[in-house]
């Protein structure tokens, strides 16, 4: 995966008490996200096996129903003690039970299949934004809650996908059993004729009303207690991606890290990453026990209210031992239906952290443009034009958190061939070529691109993708696409003979090899493209002044044709262009300035200050 540069790690960050949007506004947002693989292009197929597995569920209540009245059967069959009824009930489970195991089997699969779309689908259009036209690099400068987009990618899509369906079907298996259950209990509890004394009261349907009771009371407690659950299962989140980020940086960085003796630091900060993920499971511990001693006595007493309430009615003789029993188990179906959100709290509160960490990603991404437009009402605009020249017309630069103008109003036309030198600061140098590849929008002007000619730019470190060498070299281009030889002249061009027996092997090769190596691989790799418009950007900083120059005379007598900008600290380079433009940062210039007046009146006042206490010495000699 490539990440972006620099990517902010929240070291010790924690996420605000107040969650992203109210629980309306979050499900709208949910709704219009989900709707859209819905309506995607293979929505026939979504929608049919969608229902499908509402078919399916309600063929699961159907089953379920009719294992209550199977054990109504077989407990009348026990007590009237009739073995022709008892195996009638033999043969109707066995019945049942090739239906609940044939439905279980088709549920799963299709459950299963949608889950895995929806997180493609969904997986597919993020990527996708956030991999287009620099976007990842942009959204690291803008203010939002969208770090660790890697984890978001990976880790949230997941749980808000998977997650999404499983509480979807357990809502709607949930309802259809309080329907289908609610009419047999009301049926089988009759009326209850309750003695108040002076007066009797006739309470028809009273273990629907019990059911109600009981499970309104064991909702609303369980929701209270649930509560801090969300809160805690998003902060262990966004500190589980910290630290994720943490070593994964290290990892990347990890030989300058040796090379400094920095260990001892990144021990440290792992320390404190890891310290709040054990401050955050233990939040969610003290959160998981209090709902866990809560549903644990509820199950208890769940069992035996429905078999305490329905005993009376059994001893007076009324009902049947079956319809005891059958009573028992409607009661609870029916409490375990208006029991869904006790059973799910812990579900949901990890569903919705992750889905807002989802939606955070996806609003940043949805409305970029936007965003950026509101840090700068004219950004830069950056087109190909008809013209095979590179022109900046009142290019200024800024940036975009504090509003620093890095570059003013700069104008230069770089014709095809040709070879400037930009001197001055490097970091505006920077800055300009991120406008010229259309990832610096803050600021004002105008870039006109060459026609049909691609720019190839050559950071100070080039990316290597995580493949073969030969793939490595080639990249952004396939690995087939520059064959053998190609590929060994180049690298032998530029000194790196040694890599020629390697270009099959698969490795990290950002790590393996040291940045003087890197910097000659990128230059092998441009010989292998060999474009007419090149961007150096420090690319030849880690070598030494006469390999410096022994690259750039390459560069220049393989591709005599092609125009080259070059931003550098290697001053010796500057004799093969053939001209020079200064850039510089004009209030970072005036600081300067001010920064140097300052110190030459701080010289004159003690060069001042040194005469004086010459003369009064001098003067109590005499």
């Amino acid at each position: 995966m490539i990440t972006s540069p620099n990517p902010p790690i929240p070291l010790g960050g924690r996420p605000t008490a107040k969650l992203e949007a109210n629980i309306p506004n979050f499900f709208i947002q949910f709704v219009c996200l989900a709707g859209q693989f819905w309506h995607s292009e293979n929505k026939r197929d979504i929608r049919s096996r969608t229902l499908a597995l509402v078919g399916l569920t309600v063929l699961q209540i159907v089953i379920a129903v009719s294992i209550t009245e199977w054990s109504s059967g077989l407990f009348n069959a026990l007590e009237q003690h009739s073995m022709p009824k008892l195996m009638i009930q033999v043969w109707l489970v066995v019945l049942i039970l090739i239906a609940n195991v044939t439905v279980t089997y088709f549920h799963l699969k299709i459950k299963r299949d949608i889950m895995l779309e929806w997180r493609v689908w969904l997986t597919n259009r993020l990527i996708g934004q956030w991999m287009d036209d620099g976007h990842h690099y942009q959204i690291t400068h803008l203010p939002g809650k969208h770090d660790n987009p890697d984890g978001r990618i990976a880790e949230d899509i997941r749980i808000a996908t998977e997650f999404a369906i499983e509480l979807a079907h357990s809502l709607l298996y949930a309802v259809l059993l309080l329907v289908s259950f609610t009419k047999i209990l009301w049926t089988l509890s009759g009326t209850l004729d309750l003695s108040l004394g002076v007066s009797n009261i006739l309470i028809p349907g009273y273990l629907v009303w019990l059911a109600l009771a009981y499970a309104a009371i064991a909702s609303t407690l369980g929701w209270k207690i649930g509560q801090p659950l969300t809160l805690a299962t998003h902060t262990r989140q966004a500190e589980e991606a910290n630290f994720r980020f943490g070593l994964v940086r290290a990892r990347e960085n990890s030989e300058a890290i040796a090379l400094v003796h920095g260990e001892t630091d990144e021990r440290r900060r792992f320390s404190s990453l890891f310290g709040g993920i054990v401050e955050a499971w233990n939040r969610q511990t003290r959160a998981f026990a209090n709902i866990l001693m809560f549903t644990s006595g509820y199950s208890v007493i769940s069992m035996a209210l429905p078999i305490l309430a329905a005993s009376p009615r059994y001893i007076a003789g009324v009902i049947t031992l079956g319809a005891l029993v059958q009573s028992a188990q409607a009661f609870q179906q029916m409490v375990g239906a208006l029991s869904f959100p006790v059973d799910n709290l812990a579900k949901m509160a990890e569903w919705r952290a992750s889905v807002e960490r989802v939606l955070g990603l996806t609003k940043a991404l949805d409305h970029l443009e936007e965003d950026i437009a509101q840090t700068d009402s004219t950004p830069i605009v950056v087109e190909v034009s008809q013209r095979s020249a590179l022109v900046f017309h009142d290019v200024s630069i800024a940036n975009p958190d504090n509003d620093l103008v890095i570059l003013d109003k700069f104008n230069a036309e770089i014709k095809p061939g040709e070879r400037v030198f930009l001197s001055g600061d490097p970091a505006v140098g920077s800055k300009l070529f991120k406008v010229i590849a259309g990832l610096w929008p803050w600021g004002d002007g105008k870039v006109d691109l060459p026609a049909e000619d691609r720019m190839f730019f050559m950071p100070p470190r080039p990316y290597l993708p995580i493949e073969t060498l030969r793939g490595a070299v080639s990249y952004p281009a396939p690995p087939d696409t520059f064959d053998a030889a190609e590929v060994e002249r180049a690298l032998r061009r530029v000194g790196l003979e040694e890599l020629i027996s390697r270009l099959e092997e698969i490795d990290t090769w950002e790590n393996c090899l040291v940045r003087e190596q890197l910097q000659r691989l990128g230059i092998a790799r441009m010989l292998l493209h060999r474009p007419r418009w090149i961007l150096l950007q420090e690319a030849l900083d880690s070598l030494a002044a006469e390999d410096a120059e022994q690259m750039m005379a390459i560069v220049c007598e393989e591709l005599p044709d092609a125009a080259i900008l070059t931003v550098t600290n290697q001053s010796a380079i500057a004799a093969f262009h053939q001209r020079q433009i200064s850039i510089q940062c004009p209030e970072c210039e005036m600081n300067l300035k001010k920064e140097i007046r300052r110190r030459r009146d701080q010289e004159s006042l003690t060069s001042m200050g040194a005469l004086l206490g010459a003369l009064r010495k001098d003067r109590r000699k005499n």
